[in-house]
């Protein structure tokens, strides 16, 4: 079970639902689980393996199925099914829903709702839905922006100078998306999405200056509401006694929800400029993806040179 929920009220919203009867805890029913499923073989008799806190769907198979059968035959699978510890269920492709499936709802409080979609088309688009709203997820402390399309997290101690070279950004034309908090959702398997909490979105703090809303002071083409997370700068205080890596050769990752993206260490002190910086790390990041490495293709031309003496 997904340690999130969503409330089913906000999946009948979103995808344009009708209620065709209302139990007396819709409102209270939330959903945790990305899995649904098509009822055939339950509605069949065989309920091994099923489990009823998924999202159930009538498509044409099961609704064809229901109306093989004599009525005391249906009316008994029905009762079944609907007290099987269902809270609701969908009947899909715009078919009415049968007068025995609407009476054994009301007998035992599930709720029955509507789609005009097709059956394949609606659980498709559900099943994005569902993953995407119980999807994994964290809160980092940092500033997220788009810049030539790739999701830059820019991170650091508070202080070093993340929401300056952020503001930056902003007038080089790149695009905010979160500041200080990133809310950070893994939808796949390698995909991460950032956005703000709502109450801050495109707010942001300027020590010395204050809060400003980027979006009124650059435009509505400044702000992106969410952006994949492609790779991660931390910024530190330079520190003499250590090593950077000047080539490049090894990347570094680091561990988001179970997802390594490239990271890069840049150190800072006075002098350095940290924007174009953070422009040439996307653009890096881009050729990398492409099949490029700018420093593997020194060390390949090095390598032939030593072989042709």
């Amino acid at each position: 079970m997904a340690p999130f929920s969503i409330a089913l009220s906000s999946i009948v919203k979103k995808h344009g639902l009708t209620v065709y009867h209302r139990g007396s805890d819709f409102d209270s029913i939330r959903i945790s689980t990305c899995d649904v499923s098509r009822p055939a073989l339950p509605l069949a008799g065989f309920y091994n393996y099923y489990d009823p806190s998924r999202v159930q769907i009538i498509g044409k198979l099961e609704y064809t199925y229901l109306e093989t059968m004599e009525l005391a035959d249906q009316q008994d699978r029905l009762d079944r099914f609907m007290s099987s510890g269902i809270r609701f269920c969908i009947v899909a492709h715009g078919m009415p829903v049968p007068p025995e499936m609407g009476r054994a709802a009301k007998r035992y409080n599930v709720t029955i709702l509507t789609t005009e979609q097709d059956t394949s088309e609606f659980m498709a688009q559900l099943i994005i839905s569902l993953n995407y709203a119980l999807a994994p997820r964290t809160t980092l402390h940092g500033v997220l922006m788009e810049v030539h399309g790739e999701g830059v997290l820019i991170t650091g101690e508070s202080g070093v100078g993340k929401s300056e070279n952020a503001m930056a950004m902003l007038r080089r034309g790149h695009r905010l998306v979160a500041d200080d908090a990133v809310e950070v959702k893994r939808t796949g398997q390698d995909t991460l999405i950032g956005t703000a909490p709502e109450m801050i979105r495109y707010f942001m703090e300027i020590r010395g200056i204050g809060l400003i809303d980027a979006r009124h002071m650059f435009g509505i083409s400044a702000v992106k509401q969410e952006q994949s997370i492609d790779l991660e700068v931390h910024f530190e205080p330079w520190d003499e006694d250590k090593l950077y890596d000047r080539l490049g050769t090894d990347m570094a990752t680091h561990e988001i929800l179970g997802v390594k993206i490239p990271y890069f260490l840049i150190p800072v002190r006075p002098g350095r400029n940290l924007p174009a910086l953070l422009e040439l790390a996307a653009m890096n990041n881009r050729e990398r993806k492409m099949g490029y490495n700018a420093a593997q293709a020194l060390v390949d031309r090095h390598d032939n040179m030593v072989d042709l003496g």
